[in-house]
């Protein structure tokens, strides 16, 4: 995996800026990469393609909305 400052990490748009509950993402070459943003240069979880979008297709199913 790349060096964490050279990944084009992005937030979710659900983080309040305040230091609140932020998931970052980055889509790699095939793999998706996540990460706390509260704690950059901790662990990173790498996931298929294919757990990502189940990822998020639970996450629409539970709250009803996805952004």
């Amino acid at each position: 995996m790349m060096p964490s400052s050279s990944i084009p990490w992005r937030r979710s748009s659900y983080s309040n800026g305040m230091g609140g509950e932020c998931l970052e993402m980055a889509a790699l070459a095939g793999v998706i990469a996540v990460r706390d943003s509260k704690v950059i240069s901790g662990p990173q979880l790498t996931l298929s393609a294919a757990t990502w979008k189940n990822f998020i297709g639970t996450i629409a199913q539970t709250t009803g909305r996805i952004n």
